[in-house]
């Protein structure tokens, strides 16, 4: 798209960013790419945080098996920690 140049000062720059990068951050607008080809990283938890990091706007493009697994947590591992002994003591 050509834009005149009277009309360049309405463009604004876009960043992309990682999922674990943005933790703690918000921006106005998110879009999340989810695809089959990225199997590992189809978890719940990944998709929860890149949906709260939107303010206004969250877009999901992708495949629907895709979204559906990171929608079910279907790549969940366990997670092997200590706390239940720690919080024992």
């Amino acid at each position: 798209m050509a834009y005149p140049y009277g009309e360049l000062d309405t463009l604004v720059p876009a960043y992309a960013t990682t999922i674990h990068k943005s933790q703690g951050s918000e921006y106005p607008a998110v879009v999340i790419p989810l695809a089959m080809q990225h199997w590992t990283m189809l978890a719940r938890n990944l998709l929860y945080t890149g949906v709260t990091r939107g303010k206004r706007l969250v877009v999901l493009i992708g495949q629907r098996k895709a979204i559906g697994i990171a929608v079910r947590g279907g790549n969940m591992r366990p997670r092997w920690t200590k706390l239940r002994e720690w919080l024992a003591r």
